[in-house]
């Protein structure tokens, strides 16, 4: 048998697999994600009603001591800007884009949580040390996509505000 035909042969098999595999998280996960149906919003009315309006966004302590944080990405600022959890608590992340596909990254973890229009993207997230992350777009979102970014700020467990049902948390707060 040629050697060159089969090296040729094995090295194009490798390239036709590593392709669908490099785009999966990329572009199939959101699409499931998309398609799935039970986790849908309407992007041009997001902040008038519904789950993601202005004063529901933010961090929302849970009853089983989690937390939970709703956002939403658009162009070119994630709001609320900035966001305040405690430290060593699983945070479940919920957040929607109003217009463009957006994927927020938290620099210093492996966090990087893509988002299409219209749908809402779910995750756990838990920082173990307090501190100031700094947040970004990593997805190009248009001319303004530089300056898409915001902050995380991870306080002690016993310094983060004991928020009453239905009140939400942010920075400001602090």
């Amino acid at each position: 048998m040629n050697w060159r035909k089969l090296r040729t042969f094995v090295l194009t098999v490798l390239v036709l697999c590593l392709i669908p595999a490099m785009r999966y998280n990329q572009i199939d996960v959101p699409l499931l994600h998309y398609f799935a149906g039970s986790r849908e919003v309407d992007p041009l009315s997001l902040h008038l009603a519904g789950e993601f309006v202005e004063n529901n966004l933010g961090t929302q302590q849970d009853a089983d001591g989690s937390v939970t944080v709703r956002m939403i990405a658009q162009q070119y600022l994630f709001v609320p800007h900035c966001i305040l959890v405690p430290a060593g608590v699983p945070i479940h992340l919920r957040i929607t884009s109003a217009d463009a596909v957006h994927a927020l990254a938290v620099n210093g973890t492996g966090y990087n949580v893509k988002v299409l229009p219209g749908t809402i993207r779910e995750t756990q997230l838990q920082f173990s040390t307090p501190g100031e992350y700094k947040t970004m777009c990593r997805e190009f979102c248009g001319a303004g996509h530089y300056a898409m970014r915001s902050e995380v700020k991870v306080v002690p467990r016993d310094q983060f505000p004991a928020l009453q049902p239905g009140e939400r948390g942010n920075c400001a707060a602090e």
